[in-house]
């Protein structure tokens, strides 16, 4: 018999600013009750049927008001299995930006850091912090 899982797709997103920093997100612990690192970049799922790049575009818009300059590249993939049954692919990307975010309820508050100033925060998530101390941005 074959074993029946849950595959989905979330994109992430390094965005940096004119400054040379890049945006860091602190999230709700109301609306992410089980996460335990609340610094994260930003980005979610995706929407099946839609390209790749509307989504990470539409996830940045939604989460931060913000528009996505220029060209988006990919930078990591990354797995991350949950439970057994449950199987997320992470695809992080790094480009440009303008301006300051308008957050929605999903967050609380944001920064505007350098990627050494990002390794210091202790509850970063770890597939960020990851991508991080590989050097892969």
């Amino acid at each position: 018999m074959e074993k029946s899982i849950v595959l989905q797709v979330g994109v992430k997103i390094f965005l940096k600013n004119e400054f040379g920093k890049y945006l860091l997100l602190k999230r709700s612990p109301v609306r992410y009750p089980n996460i335990k690192n609340f610094w994260d970049i930003p980005g979610g799922r995706i929407f099946p049927g839609t390209p790749l790049l509307e989504n990470i575009k539409r996830e940045v818009f939604e989460e931060t008001k913000l528009s996505v300059a220029g060209d988006l590249k990919l930078i990591g993939a990354q797995d991350i299995i949950r439970l057994p049954e449950k199987h997320i692919v992470r695809l992080t990307f790094s480009a440009a930006t303008s301006g300051e975010p308008v957050l929605n309820e999903e967050h609380l508050e944001f920064k505007w850091l350098t990627l050494e100033e990002m390794k210091n925060i202790k509850e970063l998530d770890e597939f960020t912090r990851e991508i991080l101390e590989k050097n892969l941005i």
